[in-house]
């Protein structure tokens, strides 16, 4: 059985101290155990950004892809081996700028991938420009006048657009986050964990006491997860900062309504052509 210290990569960090993005690395080394998973079981699938560092920081199957993308990647991996437990990661940028098409299209087609969004609403590798979450109004380098734009919600996307499990949880509260990502993996579904992971040098406004202050777990006060009127109502609620699971359903996800094609993993499938010209076409790459 695997143990957190599996989980530990030979490379160190390198995210400013105090990001919200070390909570959640620490959080995924203690869930991964707590599912009785091994690291050759895992693959982390990452675009670019601060937070799509991540797959090089865990020691598990990764891979660093393409700004937006992460998402593409992530779904050809799971339906060419459905057997392994893909997570997918990045940032709101990445996640909810420009690649939130792909977002759409992954909740409605209901692949069994969890997706992790360190939202810390601002770029923070490009040193602080103005994101798809930054507030309306919100000063940073690249609107010094303020923001024009109304930030986007993803949680109220996500229940729009047929997620069958929809969540958000704060980096700083250790027990939630490792109690609704465990929940997210084991949802036979795609699974949004939206995360509110502070970023320590760019923005001063979400910051970690701003969170501790006005964050509100809902899943302590009797809501229902199965009602999605009741999701929608928190995730649009002004007067705190609902955190927990909103929405889970059990519905057939991608694999399984593809039986005749997905009943064994892609990678089990026999090749059309025989092993001499197989062997001669892969030789033309080497």
């Amino acid at each position: 059985m695997s143990e957190s210290k599996d989980f530990n990569s030979s490379v160190h960090p390198d995210w400013c101290p105090g990001c919200g993005d070390f909570g959640l690395l620490s959080a995924l080394k203690k869930v991964f155990p707590l599912l009785n998973l091994e690291p050759h079981q895992i693959m982390t699938v990452s675009g670019i950004g601060c937070s799509s560092n991540l797959p090089g920081f865990i020691n598990t199957y990764g891979m660093h892809t393409l700004h937006g993308r992460a998402l593409p990647i992530a779904q050809g991996f799971k339906l060419a081996n459905h057997e392994m437990t893909v997570v997918a990661m990045g940032g709101d940028g990445d996640g909810y700028g420009i690649g939130v098409g792909h977002f759409v299209h992954a909740m409605r087609r209901n692949v069994d991938v969890t997706y992790v969004v360190m939202n810390n609403a601002i770029y923070g590798l490009t040193t602080g420009q103005t994101s798809p979450t930054s507030a309306l109004k919100m000063k940073t380098k690249s609107t010094p006048f303020g923001n024009p734009e109304l930030p986007l919600n993803p949680l109220t996307l996500a229940l729009a657009s047929g997620c069958s499990f929809v969540a958000r949880v704060y980096t700083g509260h250790v027990p939630q986050l490792v109690e609704v990502f465990k929940r997210a993996i084991q949802h036979q579904g795609f699974a949004l964990v939206d995360t509110f992971s502070p970023c320590v040098t760019f923005n001063k406004l979400d910051t970690h006491e701003f969170y501790k202050q006005n964050v509100k777990d809902i899943n302590q006060n009797g809501h229902d997860i199965s009602d999605i009127m009741a999701a929608f109502r928190e995730a649009t609620a002004t007067d705190y900062i609902a955190t927990g699971i909103f929405y889970a359903e059990e519905r057939p996800c991608y694999e399984a309504s593809e039986e005749e094609t997905l009943t064994e993993p892609l990678y089990k499938h026999p090749l059309s052509i025989s092993n001499e010209a197989g062997e001669k076409l892969i030789a033309e790459f080497v």
